[in-house]
This record gives structure tokens, sequence and C-alpha cells, in this order.
């Protein structure tokens, strides 16, 4: 049987086209349920328990419950995840308005798709226009006419464009009119207008382009400032009174709704010009108020502000800190939200201490005025750099997590129990947001972590780390020319998979460690292009910012053949990609030719298969080219070929960060873009989406382990793709026989005690997965599944081969050859294409009268190998093997497969003695139904009922509270006490057995 195997599987590998129905695969979230990066938020008056908030890469979300619970609303609507800017019209809060595109230029923003509509308060979303604008920094409903409204459209975050500008509708976006423009290098960050009289608008222009190794951020008096309009954006004045006179960046705006005289502006300029600027005119001149610190750190990032609706001295400033005032600006106390790096708030004008604010942590709501507020851990927007995954049962995923102090991991299966589920099951494992952080192959107690370039080994039992920082410098603040390592925000560790002992570290060189980070020595020259003119002080014109993001020129990423020892593939992050074949001795420069220079190569991928094969995947859309760009060489990088052409799966502007090869099935690819998942079954010459039910956002890495595929986002944490087993097997679509494909190996495993309710992540049952592909669909379906002695556990989804009644699941049992039976499964289902059935790995449970609950809760199978077999009319499927495996936990606790064994062979022997005490109850209920039925009750009748209702009263507790259990109860109780935990049954157990097999023994006897 295993030579027939083999063969088909390796005629279906090899024989058929890609064409199947991929709907039976789903992605699961694992988590983290800890908010990520949010940059706007919205509330309505008149339903002051509703707010939204618009995440980075995490799209739109809503509470009705003041933050106690939310909900995604963009998904299924939205092309990009990238929120800038959310607004309702409060005349009727049906009405919403979405710009997307976060204002924050960060250099892995994800870009703008223009702008969205919804007539029903989110259910629905329709597209708008203004769809090549890139970042929109700001969306304006006029007070009194939800179709007027006012987009501020800073632009392309990457390069110049000419949308950039004041855009305005009259018709609820039908049609746009670009009111203001200044130039393709000059957006509008923010726009506001007068609530009393709508026709009077402010708008702020922002010179600003990100480049992968600086951040512009303002320029001279044309290329920024403040315009005012009093006809409704018709025509505009420059507002030069009072403000800065020289460089100027970015605004942002503050209209008072209780003082129409009043405006604010929060103002990027040099040294103290920067600050608080307030005009008590309308905007015609403005004053120095405060070039206070605090609320003017990161323009580009931060530069917020709100003003109380019904104070206008009352002033909020959101940066690295979150500031207030209560004097108009001029002195500020510092807030304490859930998290630092603020981004926006909106304040209820009815009750001004209900607001909802943002930050890098999420959103969160305070009734108080910010005393206390709603959490986090409810929001699964993290943005995640990287995944790696553990040797643990079950595995856990790791990565950085943007804005949190430590790298992450999270299990991909519930490993214990905890009280709050969705907080419990994360876990810090050293080093900081960036990552990455990777476990050590053999002893996942260890990892070793990153943060910004300094390499520690975190112990997960203790909760320390060793720090081995390389050249153990402080790089903050340099001019990258100066230092000698270049260690990029993101820097990248890889540990040989050939000796675990052997740990690699990028700067600009290629550093290896063999006694974990203690001694480093550089095995590479500098591989990166390393361009003169980029090596600059990152921040201009204004200000100065050096956090290591902007290092260019730097070592991204590595990988290490797991085919042959030494043959090391490394991508920089200014374009060069090298290759090694000696363990860091020569280097080749093998960049791909046709590939424009200076992109970021996010992936290198060394072929499991193969040692001369490779592929990398590399990102421009920081060049402002959105192009995906994916390459293939066979012979050690001599020549390359193009596998992403935008005309072959994957569209011309889904910029690719990730792809990886299947280590089973040669030429199967997974690629991650910026906008979701594709995969190729033919080596890259076609791609396909491969989506399923992701939210679209951008899949930062790749992992495939135990036929699992593990992916991160950056913008909803990590996610899981049960089972990729069917896939490693080509396409199906000209098949006309039923094929069964079980994973081939499953872990016996028991979801922990207060795991089973966790609803945050939805964690699946322990289950054998197994796929079917079906030519033909709505057919009679029966799967048997036999151990090794031959018994079988049959299921299908044929109602009327199960049970005479359809309504009721019932099973045709055998008693005495224990299991040649049929039982109903309505998840066994036959459409045509990928069928998935999950077998939770239990054996029939015993009998019942309801039936709703009949023979539910079997024990647990024993762990060995099975064979899985499909029926359909007319067909019967080759017979595949499988193995139940324990779980590796249980057998290093000192549980031995013998004592699991006997475990299960008393389990069925209670089981059995409780179905038949069950079916002896029903029977002596049916009996005493008729005794009473009849018209009296004589003689040896009379005996007969007595005799019934005895044996009914040692079977049966009583109803009513704390009675006394009797047999079935006692059967019950025993049987669920073998059911809990893998284990050898104690003595008392055997007897306990023994007892209650008498009692049921003296019970019959009582009535026979």
């Amino acid at each position: 049987m295993k030579k027939l195997y083999a063969s088909l599987l390796s005629f279906l590998a090899g024989s058929f086209l890609f064409a199947q129905d991929f709907s039976v695969f789903e992605y699961r979230n694992v988590g983290p349920y800890r908010g990520g990066r949010v940059t706007t938020v919205a509330g309505i008056a008149s339903e002051p328990g509703t707010f939204y908030f618009g995440a980075t890469g995490g799209g739109v979300w809503k509470t009705t419950d003041y933050g106690t619970s939310w909900n995604n609303i963009s998904d299924g609507f939205f092309k990009t995840p990238s929120i800038g800017a959310i607004a309702v019209a409060q005349n009727d809060p049906n009405i919403l308005y979405v710009g997307t595109g976060s204002d924050g230029l960060r250099s892995n923003l994800i870009e703008g798709k223009g702008m969205y509509k919804s007539i029903d308060a989110g259910e629905n979303w329709m597209e708008i226009g203004l769809e090549n604008t890139g970042q929109i920094g700001g969306v304006r409903i006029h007070p009194q006419d939800h179709n007027t409204v006012y987009v501020a459209a800073i632009g392309r975050a990457f390069q110049s464009n000419p949308e950039r500008g004041v855009y305005k509708t009259t018709d609820g976006g039908k049609n746009w009119k670009k009111v203001l423009f200044i130039s393709e290098r000059t957006g509008v960050s923010d726009v506001e207008f007068l609530p009393s009289n709508p026709n009077i608008i402010f708008a702020a222009a922002w010179k600003a382009e990100r480049k992968p190794w600086t951040i512009i951020s303002g320029g001279t008096q044309e290329e920024g400032g403040i315009y005012k309009s009093i006809d409704g954006g018709q025509s505009w004045n420059k507002v030069y009174k009072g403000l800065p006179g020289g460089l100027i960046g970015k605004i942002d705006i503050e209209v008072c709704p209780s003082d129409s005289r009043i405006v604010y502006a929060l103002v990027e300029a040099p040294g103290d010009e920067g600050g608080l600027y307030k005009s008590v005119d309308q905007g015609e001149t403005f004053t120095h108020i405060s070039s206070n610190g605090g609320i003017r750190t990161r323009p580009f990032y931060y530069t917020n502000l709100k003003v109380d609706p019904k104070n206008p001295d009352i002033l909020y400033a959101m940066a690295t800190g979150y500031f207030k005032s209560t004097d108009g600006g001029k002195n500020w106390s510092r807030m304490r939200p859930p998290h630092g790096d603020n981004h926006d708030m909106w304040i209820n004008p009815n009750n001004t201490d209900l607001f909802i604010q943002s930050n890098d942590g999420g959103a969160n709501v305070t009734h108080n005025g910010g005393e206390t507020w709603s959490t986090q851990f409810n929001q699964p927007t993290a943005e995640i750099y990287q995944v790696e995954v553990d040797t643990h049962y079950p595995y856990w995923l790791y990565g950085g997590q943007q804005d949190n102090f430590s790298t992450i991991a999270v299990p991909s299966m519930p490993p214990y129990g905890v009280q709050a589920n969705g907080i419990g099951y994360i876990i810090n494992t050293g080093g900081c947001e960036t990552g990455p952080a990777v476990p050590h192959p053999t002893n996942p107690e260890i990892v070793y972590s990153n943060c910004k370039g300094r390499f520690t080994v975190y112990n997960k039992r203790t909760g320390t780390e060793q720090s081995y920082y390389v050249g153990a410098g402080n790089m903050y603040g340099h001019n990258p020319k100066d230092l000698r390592f270049r260690f990029q925000r993101v820097s990248p560790i890889h540990i040989s998979p050939h000796d675990p002992s052997i740990i690699y570290h990028t700067s600009q060189y290629v550093h290896m460690t063999t006694d974990e980070g203690k001694t480093w020595n550089i095995i590479s020259p500098d591989l990166t292009a390393y361009e003169a003119d980029k090596q600059v002080i990152s921040g201009s014109p204004i200000t100065r910012d050096i956090t290591g993001e902007e290092f260019y020129s730097t070592i991204y990423a590595i990988r290490e053949s797991p085919v042959k020892q030494g043959v090391i593939w490394v991508g920089a992050n200014d374009g060069p990609v090298h290759v090694t074949q000696d363990g860091g001795k020569t280097w080749t420069n093998v960049t791909p030719k046709k590939l424009p220079p200076g992109g970021r190569v996010d992936a290198v991928e060394p072929s499991p298969h193969d040692p001369a094969k490779a592929y990398i995947s590399v990102l421009r859309y920081q060049l402002g080219d959105r192009r995906p760009y994916i390459y293939k060489t066979e012979n050690f990088g001599k020549s390359w070929t193009l596998l992403s052409n935008g005309f072959n799966g994957i569209p011309a502007d889904y910029p690719s960060r990730v792809v990886r090869e299947d280590p089973v099935r040669e030429g199967l690819l997974f690629a991650g873009t910026e906008y979701g998942m594709f995969v190729s079954l033919d080596d890259g010459r076609n791609w396909r989406s491969f989506q399923q039910n992701l939210p679209i956002t951008p899949v930062t890495d790749l992992k495939i382990h135990r036929g699992d595929l593990a992916i991160s986002t950056m913008g909803r944490s990590f996610w899981v793709l049960d089972n990729i087993e069917s896939l490693r097997f080509g396409g199906f679509a000209t098949v006309d026989y039923p094929v069964l494909l079980p994973r081939k190996k499953s872990i016996r495993y028991r979801m922990p005690s207060g795991a089973f309710r966790s609803n945050r992540p939805v964690y699946p049952g322990p289950s054998v997965i197994m796929d079917y592909y079906l030519s033909t669909g709505d057919t009679p379906v029966q799967l048997e599944i036999r151990d090794s002695s031959g018994s079988i556990i049959a299921f299908t989804n044929d109602s009327t081969a199960a049970s005479s009644n359809p309504k009721t699941p019932r099973a045709i049992r055998d008693m005495s050859t224990e299991f040649s039976s049929v039982l109903l499964n309505q998840s066994l289902t036959s459409n045509k294409g990928w069928n998935r059935f999950k077998w939770d790995m239990r054996m029939m449970g015993p009998w019942n009268k309801s039936g709703n609950r009949r023979f539910r809760n079997g024990p647990l199978v024993k762990p060995g190998k099975y064979e899985a077999s499909l029926l359909t009319p007319g067909n019967k499927t080759i017979a595949f093997e499988f193995e139940i495996i324990a779980d590796p936990r249980i057998l290093e606790s000192g549980v031995s497969l013998a004592d699991i064994d006997a475990q299960v062979d008393l389990q069925i022997k209670v089981r059995d003695k409780l179905s038949e005490a069950l079916h002896l109850q029903d029977k002596l209920e049916q009996d005493l139904k008729a005794l009473e039925k009849a018209a009296s009750v004589l003689g040896s009748d009379k005996q007969k009922k007595a005799n019934i209702e005895g044996a009914l009263a040692q079977l049966k507790t009583k109803d009513g509270i704390y009675e006394q259990p009797m047999l079935v109860a006692q059967l019950r109780y025993l049987y669920s006490m073998l059911n809990q935990a893998d284990q050898i049954p104690g003595k008392d157990a055997y007897d306990r057995y023994g007892e209650l097999v008498s009692w049921l023994m003296k019970v019959k006897n009582e009535v026979e």
C-alpha cells in the first residue's frame, strides 16, 4: 500500500495543472489581541457609546459599547488597510467618509487608495474616487450638508505627484474638484472649517516626502504654511502674519466650536519658532504661544492638536507624549494613556470628559477625562515585522511587534489554560519592537532577539536576557557614514540549519558567532551598494530624526541553504544580492542584471531542494516603484528569472515582501505582498491569489512548519493556515475519481482546561485534517478510518444511510464487533473540488436516548498507525495511511504509550457499560409506560411494575437539587474521570469499575 501511495502522489504532483478550488483553506488569527498603531478616530455625539478607529495596517473598526469590544467594518470593501482620516456626519450618523493612507510618514507605511463612503453606519462601503492621491491627512464633512466634503491630500509618500492638495465634493463623492494645489511636492496635511460658518476654511500645506535614507518634512514659505478661504474653497489666501517666516513644516489646525474667533495651529519650524500658535481673529494673524518641546516631537509622525468643544482654553497635544493645557496652550501637563506615541482624539461635544484617543498601541476610550481608559487588548491590529517558529508542541510564533517594548510570541494552539484568554497567550521574548526573535532550534526556552541592531540571548524560564551587542556602540543620532557598523532598525538574525551553534547577524557585514554572541567574527566584506550621497543625517530641512530606520546600505536578509552547508545568501536594503559557497571565505555579487537598483531585498530564500537554486523578493515602493519583484536562480545567481511580471497572477501594483518554497514539494511557492497572499504550483510561472479569509494587509513574512503556513502581517497580527498537504500534490481539475489526503502525522493533543472557551483567538478543536477531492458534487460520501486491528470508525453525510430519521443523527452500531457503524456527520461535505474534514480523533462515545447527545465525547483513540478511505457511489479511493502521535509533552512527563493504551482500554469498557445501563434505563422506562397505560395492573404485572420501579430507582438519579447520584450518574462520573488527561488509570478506577459492573448485573437480574 505504501508503494502505491507514493506512486499515486508522484503521479498527481507531476501531471496536473493548477486549477483547483482553494475554498477549504482558511487562515486562523492567533493574535496577539493587542492593538497596533491607530492614526485616526471618530465618534458620534448622539450615540455616546459608538466610536470608530482607523489603523495604519488594520482597516476601520467600530465599537458600540465604549470600547469594550471592537469589530472590523472595512474588510472585504477596502483595497488598502491604511487609514488616514474618518469623518461622521453628526446630523446623520449613518453617513461615514474614510480617507485611506495614514499621515504619519513612517518608512513602513502602507499607501492609500482613495476615499470610501458608507450610508449605513459602516455595514457596506463604496469607493468614491481620489485613488491616486496617496496619503490623506484629513476629511471634513459640512455640518449641514453631508454631501459637501473636503479632503486634505498629502500625496504619495515616496514620490512627487500632481494629485496633492485640497479636494471638494458637493454630491457625496460622485465628483471631486481640486480646489487648492501648491505643487507636486507639497500636499495638504489638514483641512478645517469654522463650524459656525463652513465657508471659512483653513488648509495646512506640507512639503513631505519619504526616502529610504531620510524623511523630508517642510520647506520654504512657498512650499508650506496656512491657507484660508472665505468662499468655500473657490479662492485662497496665504496667511503670513505671526507665523514663522522661514522654513515651515507639518501643521495641524484647530478651530474652536465654542469661540469662532479662535484658531490654533501646531507648527513644525526650526528652533523656538516651532510650537503652538493662536489666532483670535479667525486666522488672519497668529501669535506664538508655546515652544514646549514635548508637544512637537517627531513632527512628521505626530503634530496633532485638539481643542475642547466647550472651552477654547483646554487643548490636547499629541506627540511622543500626550499633553493637556487648560490656559490656552501656555502651560502643559502630561496625561497617561495606556500607550505612548499619540496620534488623534475625538471629544464628545455633549460630554467633554468622554473621548477616544489613539496611539501606537491602539485606541482607548475614557469616561472621566483620561483618568481611566478602556483596554487595548481587544484589537488584533498588531504590526509584526517577521515570523519565526519553535519546536514546542503546540508550536509558538515569534516576531517583533511595532511599538511593543519586547518581541513577542503567541501559540498556534493553547499550550495551557488561562483565565484571560486574549491577554494570557502573549509572552515577551526579549529584544524590542523591531525584532526578530529567533528561538533556538533544539532548546526553545532560549530566544535570540534583536533590538535595533542589539543582539541578546533571552531565557524564557528566567525572563532575563544577556546582551552581546556587536560593537557595543549606541547608533542613535549618528550620521551612518561615521558608524563602524551600520545596523538597520530591523537587523536579521539567522541560525545555521546545519549547526545550531552557528548564528549569523548582519550590519553592512555578515557577523558570525559560535558562542551565542560572546565573540563575533566578520565573515564578509561590505555587501551593500554604499552610495556616499545616501549616507546622511536623516530628517531635513527642519527636524533631525535618526533612529536606525533610515540607515541605508545594510544587509536586510540572510539565509543559509538547508541543503548544503556554507552556501549563504544575503540581500541588502539598497539593492545588492550576494552569495558565498564556502561559508564566507569568498562572496560573489549576483544581483539580477535587470533588477532596478536601490530596492530593499526583503527576503532571500535558498531552495530546500537544490543548493544552486534560490529566490529573492525585493521591495522598491520606498523609491516610488510599486511593482512586485520576485526572482529565481537555478545556478547560484549567474542568471535570474523574474517570476512577477504583473501579468502572471500578482498584480503589477502589489509590491512583494517575501517568497518561500515548500520544503516538501519543489516549486510550490508562497508569496506575501503589500496586499496579501499568493501561491504558485509551478515554480513561479503562474500565481494565484491565496487570500482566502485573510484580510487585506501586508504579509511581512512566511514560514512553513509541520505542514502549516505561519504568517506575520503589518497590521493584523499573526495567522496560521492549517495543513497545506493537498497543495503539495498539484491540481485535480481533470481527475474523475475521489482523492483523499489525510495529514500524515497529527499530534494527539488535548485542549487544556481553561482554553476551550477562548474566543480570541478562536482555537479549533484537536483534529486530524483530511482533505479530499471530488470530481462531482452533491454525492453521498462515506469516510472510514481503521486502526491496526481493523476496527472501523465511519462517517457519512448520507442521512438515509445513517438514520431512518434524517433530522436525528444516529449510528448503526454492532456491539459485538465494536465499530462497524456509520455516524452521520454534516461537516463531511461533498462539494465538487476540494473538501476538508476534521476528525476529532475520538471513538464513538456512549449511547444516549437523545439524538443530539448520542455517541458524543468518545475516548481519544490510541497513538499509532491508521488507515483512511473514502467511499462514493461506484468509487472507492485507495486507503491512505497516517499516524497519530502522542503529545511529546505527555511522554516527557513520564506517561508511557502503554499507560495510554491501558487508559483507553478501560475507557472503552466504562463507555460500553454506560451505554448498556442507558439502554436498560430506556427499555425499563418504556416498559413502565406500557404497564401504566393498562387499565389495571394485576397479579404478576404488579410485581413486574415494582421490580421495574426498583431497578429504575437504582439506575436514575432523582430530579432535584443535590440528590444522590445513582448507577448511570456514577458510570458517567467514572467515565469523565478517565477522560480528562493522558494517564495510567489508578487502582481506585479499576476497583470502582468492578463495583459498578456488579451493581449493573444486580439491577439486570432484578428485572429478568
